[in-house]
């Protein structure tokens, strides 16, 4: 079947450089929202004969847990990097994850068999859709009658300490726009009623949020993270358009940043995510 991709300008990231370096930085990014994800699997999303649709899975981790949970049953990631696939494939070979399996695909517009799977999960893996009521009317296609929603995905900006820090490192004296609700990008699903709205009219009822307020985690200390963030797409987005020594003076800051945050436990961040659940009509 051939691959129909519409997020173009998405395509073009995550199956490029920016889904490179995620590939690079696999445990790294497994990391950082390593407490978020605990507490989704804590309420038990999945059963052990579920079949399970992972959206936006990129390496993998959330589909083999997913795999793990659902013995009897199977899971399915989907996402738009082929480099973030291969590993995914590799790893779920190497553990032994047997009941899994991972397909290039825009979720926005594939193919899935009507009513293939009993829940379809995800982990900051929905907010990029330039379509998104399209895009969850498709999800909910794939889902059977009463079939089950659950993502995760952040609040508003100013919830998320990291976020709210990259742009004030970076900015630079220039004025940067707040990320608006509905906008493809990082807090593109973070208005409780605006989300309502877009679930209930792709199809979906029962729609729940709970708040989950974790740390996000960036390296063993600041030099590590450094490593790791300094590269991302948030901080070259926000540093490619300033000259040398703008650009290096706002990444000082950032290291300034990462070593004030220092703890014990590594450097971290406060987080504000939603836990969202609903369930097909």
């Amino acid at each position: 079947m051939s691959e129909e991709i519409v997020n173009t300008d998405m395509a073009k990231a995550w199956d490029g450089e920016e889904g490179d370096q995620w590939t690079q930085f696999a445990d790294e990014y497994d990391n950082t929202n390593r407490s978020i994800w605990a507490r989704f699997l804590a309420t038990e999303p999945i059963g052990r004969a579920d079949r399970v649709l992972d959206i936006g899975c990129g390496n993998g981790q959330s589909t083999r847990d997913a795999a793990r949970r659902a013995p009897e049953g199977s899971a399915l990631g989907v996402d738009l990097s082929t480099s973030m696939l291969a590993l995914a494939r590799r790893r779920a070979t190497a553990e032994g994850v047997r009941n899994v399996d991972f397909r290039r695909a825009d979720a926005q517009v594939y193919a899935f068999d009507p009513g293939a799977f009993d829940i379809a999960i995800s982990r900051f893996g929905v907010m990029f859709f330039e379509d998104r009521i399209a895009a969850f009317a498709n999800i909910a296609s794939a889902l059977r009658s009463g079939g089950r929603l659950a993502m995760l995905v952040w609040q508003d900006i100013r919830k998320n300490e990291w976020f709210m820090k990259v742009r004030e490192t970076l900015a630079a004296g220039r004025d940067l726009p707040m990320p608006s609700p509905g906008v493809p990008g990082p807090m593109a699903l973070a208005d409780p009623e605006d989300v309502r709205g877009l679930l209930a009219g792709a199809g979906f009822e029962s729609i729940d949020f709970t708040s989950i307020e974790e740390p996000v985690w960036l390296g063993v200390d600041a030099e590590a993270a450094y490593k790791f963030v300094g590269e991302i797409g948030i901080v070259k987005g926000l540093s490619d358009g300033l000259d040398p020594d703008a650009k290096a003076a706002a990444h000082e800051r950032l290291r300034a940043a990462l070593r004030a945050h220092e703890t014990p436990e590594g450097v971290r961040f406060t987080s504000g995510v939603w836990l969202i659940s609903a369930t097909k009509t």
